[in-house]
């Protein structure tokens, strides 16, 4: 097939025909193993590592030696999704799902707290009611890996091109914004950020350029509030109970309003997204909203509306409304649990952890009150 035939090949999904190519260079990427080793056998690894390899290699090629579709591998990925759950969570709900139409697509636009979890919950608790799994926007900062690039389009992410600047970038989010309204209209929903990079704050808010993005293919066709009302956008709230990055978020934050700056490790995406999947998690809730389907004749008018529904949406756990000042009915466990987690940091960044936790309660409140 032709880049013409094919004009997303560079940022969409793998097929089913490329899945067995892309498990067998995964199979064979020696860093992912080396990775791997570490994982499955920490105080082994540093000093027989080379000879466990072999035998990792083996037994995950009998995990994968018969997956030849995403359908298979995204049902390999959902066994160990239901470990990390039991492991990670003491319980998930979620709200609004059953007001969805198991045969219609949408565009998910949700709050954004966790790397990988936020658009993994959304689809484990599709996956529960027999609904189709997402494709996933996922920022190509995170993908500086080969081998983490493949697993992820073999769990249907495509790739948002954040990197390009000029005229690459806008060639790049016009073409972002043609393969989200392409797999729309194909019947395919898609899980999007409200914002790029997480709200480490706590103050879930969308940017309007998202929203200006997904116009951008098709401004002398329609208008915008025709190309929104086209999506399908159904506003999705997530909250954790706890986060687990919520100290290396406070550290982030209170290192940029100390000294103006914060660098990044080389390697911290990676790491806060195994954080995020194996720290404790408490609570997690999934809130899905109403399919817009009103007139929004701006970006700006727009983002007002999914902000509206992902702030009256988002429940609130016991740790944001202790850190709030508004828990009449909390346990001391509950305290405890909500002080244990802002004694992990210290100074200034105390303050900044409690606020995170409690900017959810305020903004539902504004949102009531207006």
């Amino acid at each position: 097939m032709t880049d013409q035939q094919d004009p997303y090949k560079e940022i969409r999904p793998f097929n089913d025909s490329e899945v067995a190519d892309a498990l067998l260079n995964i199979l064979h990427n020696d860093e992912f193993l080396t990775a791997v080793t570490r994982y499955q056998f920490p105080k082994l690894s540093s000093s027989i590592g080379w000879l466990l390899k072999p035998f990792v290699r083996i037994a995950l090629a009998a995990k994968i030696g018969e997956i030849d579709s995403v359908y298979e591998f995204q049902m390999l990925v959902a066994n160990y999704m239901k470990k990390m759950i039991g492991r990670s969570t003491t319980k998930l709900t979620c709200s609004g799902i059953d007001e969805l139409d198991p045969e219609e697509s949408y565009l998910f636009i949700s709050n954004h707290r966790d790397i990988a979890m936020d658009p993994a919950f959304v689809n484990w608790v599709r996956h529960q009611y027999g609904m189709d799994t997402v494709r996933i926007a996922i920022g190509d900062n995170l993908l500086r890996k080969p081998y983490v690039s493949d697993i992820m389009r073999l769990n249907k992410s495509f790739i948002v091109n954040r990197s390009a600047t000029g005229r690459e970038m806008m060639k790049a989010l016009t073409q972002l914004s043609s393969y989200i309204d392409h797999s729309i209209l194909g019947g395919h929903s898609i899980w999007l950020a409200q914002r790029e990079g997480r709200a480490k704050d706590g103050n879930d808010a969308t940017d309007p350029a998202i929203l200006k993005m997904l116009y951008m293919a098709h401004r002398k066709s329609r208008s915008f509030a025709e190309q929104a009302k086209r999506l399908n956008i159904v506003p999705v709230s997530i909250s954790y109970e706890y986060d687990p990055c919520d100290a290396l978020k406070a550290n982030e934050l209170h290192a940029k309003a100390t000294d103006g700056v914060y660098e990044k490790s080389e390697y911290e995406d990676i790491s806060s997204i195994v954080k995020g999947i194996t720290g404790d998690k408490g609570h997690v809730h999934v809130a899905f909203g109403d399919p817009i389907d009103a007139d929004f004749d701006t970006p700006e008018e727009l983002a007002a509306e999914i902000d509206r529904q992902i702030h009256e949406n988002y429940y609130l756990h016991p740790s944001n409304l202790i850190a709030a000042g508004r828990s009449e009915d909390a346990t001391a466990d509950q305290e405890a649990g909500l002080e244990a987690r802002i004694n992990s940091v210290e100074g200034g960044a105390q303050d900044i952890l409690r606020q995170m936790y409690a900017n959810p309660v305020l903004n539902q409140a504004t949102q009531t009150q207006e």
